[in-house]
């Protein structure tokens, strides 16, 4: 009589020679699925009875202190007679408030990488010195041979950030001194990977508009008397065209998102990873995978649903009433994704305002009206307006509602045409620079591996119960 297999045995039979589907594996994980639940939830209770801030943040807001930095700093609070009071957000690159770097430039005058040197060494350059810095840049946009149609071409996502940190992780693959950890080898690899963000973006995302999305494919070289955002659309551009206007815009949103204190998401992952003497494209390819979450970087695509929901049912978009109605429903988990959020507004810092948003602001207005745009510019203003006010009245909340860059960040780019899969790249192409101060001020401090306490609140077991 031939053997007859038992059920696990024939299991483990197809899944060592690669048969077994993913609908039985996905059968397989939601059977599990309510034993996961039931042994790894926590109760609220029990954080707060142990003193654990969830997230590292307070009730609050204020974040749980991890870590000292000479890079920026993110206030939206200071001490008045020893009580906590808000006040207008700040954002300080270096010593310098961001708003006072963008208001010292020409009109028509590029700064991503004035500011980026500025970040990453400590102090402003001098004409000399920015000079060599752009032309430091400029020779270090190109790719290794065949990269483009061996790396980026094979096996293009919809999702741009997946393909960017596939591409970042193969690049050190070409770089013979991957891991040396000297700091003038990891300037020289930050330096890099700062040049060719907007190839690794712009390319991967025509490389998934053709194969994915039967559309054309446009793989134009930088050109390397531009700036980095004159680049940027010229490369995503099918005739490489753009106003000086639309440069200029788009100079200033990077530079907005540049950095934003070492305690963001994707900084502190930055410093973890840097922390245990993993090599630079290791580190900033983590930074990439924290970015991509739509907690983080993804926020403003979540901005963009939401007005083109409130497009689709606000009868006249230019009423107060019926705007702040929408309002309500979004909040009374009635309208849009039903989550009961109005996105775009608040954040984990600021209480009174975003100084990103602020800055950002007259400059989309200034689009918007080159764009024939002012219709949806009067909604963001109504919104920015009666968000605030209708959270209060709905909300319990333990400081102010202000709109966040993100809040108008998605609509700059779509003003400037961009498609929706690069919104969050074009976050990572301005945050690398803020990344790379992050990790090299980590590898100067040369402080011990990050690693922060979890309380165990497991159940011992003996296997004679």
């Amino acid at each position: 009589m031939a053997k007859t297999n038992r059920p696990n045995e024939v299991k483990l039979e197809k899944l060592v020679n690669g048969v077994v589907s993913n609908r039985e594996r996905s059968d397989y994980a939601e059977s599990k699925e309510q034993l996961v639940i039931k042994n790894d939830t926590i109760p609220d209770e029990v954080f707060i009875e142990q003193g654990v801030n969830r997230g590292l943040r307070d009730i609050n807001g204020r974040g749980v202190l991890t870590g000292l930095t000479n890079i920026s700093a993110v206030n939206a609070f200071k001490e008045v007679n020893g009580e906590r009071v808000a006040i207008e957000g700040e954002l300080w690159y270096r010593g310098y408030q961001a708003k006072d770097l963008i208001d010292m430039l020409e009109y028509n005058e590029m700064g991503f990488e004035k500011v980026a040197y500025l970040l990453i060494f400590g102090e402003l350059p001098s004409k000399e010195e920015q000079a060599d810095f752009v032309s430091q840049l400029s020779e270090a946009r190109y790719l290794p041979t065949n990269f483009t149609r061996d790396v980026i071409m094979k096996a293009p996502s919809s999702d741009i950030m997946n393909s960017m940190t596939k591409a970042t992780l193969t690049l050190a693959s070409y770089d013979p001194h991957v891991n040396d950890a000297s700091l003038t080898n990891n300037i020289r690899q930050c330096l890099e990977l700062t040049a060719v963000f907007p190839m690794l973006a712009a390319y991967s995302y025509h490389a998934h508009n053709h194969f994915n999305c039967d559309g054309s494919m446009y793989i134009h070289r930088p050109d390397p008397n531009l700036s980095t955002a004159e680049n940027f659309l010229r490369m995503l551009r099918p005739d490489s065209s753009y106003t000086p206007l639309e440069a200029k815009v788009l100079d200033t949103a990077l530079i907005l998102h540049m950095e934003h204190g070492g305690g963001n998401n994707s900084s502190f992952t930055t410093r973890v990873v840097t922390s245990s003497g993993a090599d630079a494209y290791a580190a900033i390819s983590a930074a990439m995978c924290s970015l991509k979450g739509p907690r983080h970087g993804g926020a403003n695509i979540k901005v963009m649903q939401m007005i083109a929901d409130a497009k689709k049912n606000i009868k006249d978009i230019g009423d107060r009433d019926e705007v702040k109605d929408y309002l309500c429903k979004l909040l009374d988990g009635k309208a849009f994704d039903k989550k009961g959020l109005i996105y775009g507004m608040g954040h984990a810092v600021y209480s009174m305002s975003d100084p990103r948003e602020r800055i950002l602001r007259s400059y989309v207005e200034q689009l918007a009206s080159a764009k024939d745009k002012d219709a949806d510019m009067n909604l963001y203003h109504l919104i920015e307006e009666l968000a605030p006010e209708v959270i209060a009245e709905k909300r319990k909340i333990y400081k102010g509602v202000s709109p966040n860059v993100d809040f108008y960040s998605g609509f700059v780019y779509e003003m400037l045409n961009i498609p929706v899969e690069l919104y969050t790249p074009l976050f990572a192409i301005a945050r690398i620079v803020g990344w790379s101060a992050h990790r090299l001020e980590e590898l100067v401090g040369n402080g011990k591996i990050i690693r922060p306490a979890y309380k165990s609140v497991m159940v011992e077991k003996s296997f004679s119960e």
